[in-house]
């Protein structure tokens, strides 16, 4: 997949305003007791379904192998201090797994089922910043797919960016890399704080597929999980909790998600549910 360096990200921040599909959003805090993969064919065909009488096990991600081509890259953590922005701890963040290669070579990517799926970023920055945040997507040829404007939530927390009916489906079996961007002054002179990372649509294998449309919500998660798929394992449990705020088993499965995956500073973040 071709990178694109950063001065045209920076570009594309700015001008991708022609194609914005333009979203609002309000955030409200989820009340908690406490604050194989694909073949080359992209089909997964494989499946080690989990125990579907037993919620003891930790959820575990069996993560895919790296996609054909050059790697994804990415950059998961917003970095350090740019211009006006404040340093945050911890800083804008992906949720989305990450991992080396020998080569050193961090690659910030995921895998989805569905058309249009939710994307999840802790923001340290809120609404009262006025700061201007973004999230745009591009395809394997760096084409502007999608834009959003982001409203900031009113407090720090996880939050959710869904790709509406409006914008363009995604294509089984190709990358997409998405952008998440935070500008701390309001003209966007100044370089953005930002995550990037891929996202590449599979198709299930038919049994595995049947297995997961007869199964109960919180057995989803875990089918998803065990077979490499992040984006519906991790939004599927999101929407239980938002469904089931005070289910003390769903926060600590939320939990135990983002830390195998390395978000040991981000699981027990406020979940931040739009309003």
């Amino acid at each position: 997949m071709k990178m694109i360096s950063y001065p045209m990200k920076l570009v594309l921040g700015v001008t991708l305003g022609c194609f914005s599909l333009l979203h609002s959003t309000t955030w409200v805090l989820a009340e908690s007791p406490q604050q194989n993969v694909t073949q080359r064919s992209n089909s997964l065909s494989q499946s080690k379904p989990l125990p579907t009488t037993s919620r003891k096990e930790r959820l575990r991600l069996v993560l895919p192998p790296l996609p054909s081509g050059p790697p994804p890259g990415g950059r998961r953590y917003g970095g350090a201090r740019r211009g006006a922005c404040p340093v945050a701890n911890p800083g804008l963040t992906a949720l989305v797994p990450l991992t080396e290669q020998p080569t050193s070579v961090m690659n910030v990517w995921g895998l989805t089922t569905v058309e249009r799926p939710t994307f999840w970023f802790y923001a340290p920055y809120v609404k009262g910043s006025g700061y201007p945040a973004d999230f745009v997507l591009l395809d394997q040829e760096s084409n502007p797919v999608y834009r959003q404007d982001i409203t900031l939530p009113s407090q720090p927390g996880v939050i959710s960016v869904s790709l509406p009916t409006s914008a363009p489906s995604l294509s089984v079996g190709k990358q997409y890399r998405w952008f998440f961007n935070v500008y701390c002054e309001s003209q966007k002179q100044q370089a953005p704080i930002y995550v990037e990372g891929v996202v590449q649509r599979v198709n299930l294998n038919a049994a595995i597929a049947q297995q997961i449309q007869q199964a109960q919500p919180t057995q989803q998660i875990a089918l998803y999980a065990s077979n490499g798929i992040w984006y519906e394992a991790l939004t599927t449990l999101a929407q239980l909790r938002q469904n089931s705020p005070q289910d003390a088993t769903l926060q600590q499965e939320w939990q135990d998600l983002l830390i195998f995956v390395g978000l040991n500073d981000i699981a027990a973040k406020p979940l931040l549910l739009k309003n």
